[in-house]
């Protein structure tokens, strides 16, 4: 009465993950440029402003409720 299902070939795959030798020169190299870079903390960073849809947004879901001047709350803003 109508099309018949095609029967699903059922195919065994196996996938190889080769990895080609590393030049331990290049390994050290990067290992050290990933600690410098994820290591870098500016000096004098810049406040910055977030837009204010944003400040709106928090407002909304109760992010700005925290009293920045309350004194259990000094060493966390240090």
């Amino acid at each position: 009465m109508g099309n018949k299902p095609a029967k699903q070939e059922r195919r065994e795959e196996i996938i190889l993950k080769i990895v080609p030798p590393l030049d331990q020169a290049y390994v050290r190299w990067l290992a050290r440029d990933i600690e410098r870079i994820h290591g870098f903390t500016p000096r004098n960073p810049r406040a910055v402003k977030p837009p204010d849809h944003y400040i709106e947004y928090m407002r909304l879901n109760g992010g700005l409720d925290v009293d920045l001047d309350d004194p259990d709350l000094v060493h966390l803003l240090k």
